[in-house]
């Protein structure tokens, strides 16, 4: 194959969404002869996509040259704003300031070039970074609107920030009505492969930060569709994307494909490209252990996030308080308030401050909070939590009666957002609140039907907490030998410690373990002791 045919092969890979495909051969044809100023940049974005940061950054810096050199400063920017974030997601934070300064020196040479508005994204993004909300809507304001069909990667990115620059701002729904719009902009297909990506990927996260759970969904459903199309791609934002799958799959009740997402994206973001949101996969992969009673797992995620530069709050004070740390998870939860001022990341610390805190009224001012920011942000999944938060008070306050009506309407948020497990828990304080009036018959239905809901996910503390406030226990196939003998598989006991402690044979003991991996369906000891722990049956070790 001659070097011109192997450049049309990349180009038609790439329209293709074949990335492996068209890394092999613009590669090829890049080591018989230099390929031309275009094609640099698309082999670039193709590297991007395959998560070789390395070489994409690379790329875009003999792009940026070429088209400097040539005097096309349109393109060079252009290949600049990529290759600053590129670096920045590599960490190499003074690398991508170094070459924004470049390029700003480059674009003083013709300052009407429609693609400086590109360095203004840059700068707006290192506000938005820094929490300068202000200072980024100054930024945005300043940019001229992207003449249409022009670029359309740089239209929908500057949509794209201007909604995030509103929204940090608490121009919520103006925000929003500009995310919304870089979306239409995907949806339409016009955007570069990698620019897709990213507002796919930044919009989703917005959406999940201020609790638009339908919003997110909606556009999370449409990733996972894209991502499908294009099985290796692997880069870019392939792993946040990941993150943020991961919290709306926890949300929707399908927690095991959560756990394999959430391992995906640690693994992702910490093989070279993207370490920095490292924190939020690992943050996620916690959250998931601890819901499923896996504590010292959840503790070794929580390290890793912090590790990473990511706050482990408020699900690190849920952990010490789950393992009876109680102290330890007051005075977290209470630094955690102390230093968060941003209302929508202050709503999810306030949610977890109500079961934490139990003195002073510390409860009660914590849920009056969470009212006022539902109040002023008005998203479905807000009022939900301000809801429960209000009912759960009332209740610990003696207060059944009065607890009754914002825990029904809760969980009626919660049912109408599809979200199981927080359906199940506010489930929990009805059936608490139906006892305490007498309404035992009520309280059972509702104990019950979340003891369902809780086995289903594998939330094992949650469904042993109801059963023992039914003094029930759970279903299980196994017969009384067979439970004795997973409990102390799930102690790490031998066969022959097994039959030592039972007074059984080995030849027994082996019998009854087969019988038991049959039974769960399940193909080792490891397994066989995760039912045991997820059902109950053995207690995890409570200790730091």
């Amino acid at each position: 194959m001659d070097w011109e045919a192997r450049v049309v092969r990349g180009r038609e890979a790439t329209r293709a969404l074949a990335w492996t495909d068209a890394y092999e051969a613009f590669a090829a044809a890049d080591a018989e002869r230099a390929l031309e100023r275009a094609d640099l940049e698309l082999f670039a974005e193709v590297a991007d996509m395959l998560g070789r940061s390395g070489d994409a950054a690379r790329l875009l810096r003999r792009a940026y040259t070429a088209y400097a050199e040539a005097g096309d400063v349109g393109p060079a920017l252009r290949s600049a704003y990529w290759l600053c974030k590129a670096l920045a997601w590599g960490g190499e934070f003074a690398q991508s300031g170094a070459w924004l300064a470049r390029a700003r020196r480059l674009a003083a040479t013709e300052p009407g070039c429609p693609e400086c508005a590109y360095l203004g994204l840059l700068e707006a993004e290192l506000h938005f970074r820094a929490g300068e909300f202000a200072q980024m809507l100054d930024v945005v304001r300043r940019l001229p609107d992207p003449e249409p069909g022009v670029d359309p990667d740089l239209a929908a990115g500057t949509t794209m920030t201007r909604g995030l620059a509103l929204v940090g701002n608490g121009e919520i729904a103006a925000g929003l009505s500009e995310l919304d719009e870089a979306m239409v902009a995907v949806a339409e297909g016009g955007l570069s492969a990698r620019c897709t990506g990213m507002v796919y990927c930044v919009v989703i996260g917005a959406c999940q930060d201020l609790q638009e759970l339908r919003r997110a969904q909606e556009w999370s459903d449409a990733l996972a569709d894209w991502c499908a199309a294009q099985p290796d791609f692997t880069g870019a934002y392939r792993g946040l994307c990941r993150v943020h799958r991961v919290a709306l799959l926890q949300l929707g009740g399908a927690w095991p494909d959560a756990v394999r997402e959430a391992r995906l994206a640690c693994a992702q973001l910490t093989a070279g490209y993207g370490e920095g949101a490292a924190g939020g996969a690992f943050y996620q992969l916690a959250e998931l252990h601890r819901l499923r009673g896996e504590f010292t797992e959840a503790e070794q995620a929580y390290r890793d996030t912090l590790a990473h530069g990511w706050d482990a709050q408020p699900g690190l004070a849920l952990l010490w308080s789950a393992r009876d740390r109680r102290e330890a998870a007051t005075a977290a939860i209470r630094r955690a308030l102390a230093e968060t001022p941003d209302p929508m990341r202050r709503a999810r610390l306030l949610s977890a401050a109500v079961e934490i805190l139990d003195g002073d009224g510390e409860a009660a001012r914590a849920a009056t909070e969470l009212e006022e920011i539902a109040d002023a942000h008005g998203a479905v999944a807000l009022r939900a939590m301000a809801g429960q938060a209000r009912g759960a008070v009332r209740l610990a306050e003696g207060s059944a009666q009065d607890a009754l009506p914002p825990l029904r309407e809760a969980g009626r948020l919660w049912r109408e957002l599809d979200v199981p497990y927080e359906a199940a828990r506010v489930g929990v304080l009805v059936g608490l609140a139906c006892r305490a009036l007498g309404d035992e018959g009520s309280a059972a239905l509702e104990l019950d039907a979340a003891r369902e809901v809780f086995e289903r996910l594998g939330a094992g503390p949650d469904a042993s907490r109801v059963r023992r406030l039914t003094g029930g226990s759970a279903p299980s196939p196994l017969s009384p030998r067979e439970l004795e003998v997973v409990r102390l598989i799930a102690r790490g006991r031998t066969n022959h410690a097994i039959a030592t402690e039972l007074f059984l044979s080995e030849k027994t003991v082996a019998r009854h373990v087969s019988n038991i991996f049959g039974k769960l369906d399940v193909t080792s000891r490891t397994a066989a002791a995760a039912y045991a722990y997820e059902h109950g049956l053995v207690e995890r070790d409570t200790t730091a």
